[in-house]
């Protein structure tokens, strides 16, 4: 036997079978989709709260309805637990990539839990604006807007939590990231609508 008999292939069975093609990220993909349908349609709710409330006070009148006044406190504390999930998710996702179960289970508690705390400083905001919601039209859109929003918070901390079982059985590792870090993505597209919602409502009123 020569030196050209020998072949690296000598080693491998006949029967192995090939490796199969590299697969796409569809569930990242779908949500980066789902997550622009779901800014697009937002935008589009404030943009038309904008257009009306520009309409009534180009006219002189008023746009919230008299003695009512939406106090900056609570929007101010929602935003910054909004801003804070955002780490954290985030966090979870690193932790993951790194193998790190424990810390990506405990990135996830602190992101639902500053997203429940979100939930409840708006319910409470509801009560401070003593706002009927069937006063007029201005009242429905501006409780559609927010209510959109929670219902939005509800459906990301919902994410989470699927992700973060699958999280718990061993299913995401640093090989499989991507429901992770959709997870990660959806729950950012709705953190900053909320930016967007904190300017066009609370602040510019």
């Amino acid at each position: 036997m020569t030196t050209t008999d020998i072949t690296p292939y000598d080693f491998i069975p006949d029967d192995v079978a090939p490796a199969g093609p590299a697969r796409p990220k569809l569930l990242l993909l779908a949500t980066s989709l789902a997550s622009a349908a779901v800014a697009m349609g937002f935008l589009g709710l404030i943009g038309h709260y904008v257009a009306e409330r520009a309409a009534v006070v180009q006219t002189g009148g008023r746009w919230l309805p008299e003695g009512v006044e939406i106090p900056l406190t609570q929007p101010n504390f929602m935003g910054v637990s909004v801003a804070f999930s955002v780490i954290t998710i985030w966090w979870a996702v690193a932790a993951v990539r790194n193998d790190d179960r424990s810390h990506a289970l405990q990135a996830y508690g602190i992101s639902i839990l500053f997203a429940v705390a979100y939930i409840a400083q708006t319910a409470y905001l509801f009560t401070i604006m003593q706002i009927e919601i069937n006063a007029d039209e201005r009242s429905a859109l501006l409780y559609g807007i927010i209510g959109t929003h929670l219902v939005l918070m509800i459906v990301a901390i919902g994410f989470v939590l699927v992700v973060g079982l699958r999280t718990l059985a061993g299913e995401y590792s640093s090989r499989d990231y991507d429901g992770v870090n959709s997870a990660a993505l959806f729950w950012t597209v709705v953190a900053a609508l909320y930016g967007v919602m904190w300017y066009a409502i609370y602040i510019t009123k």
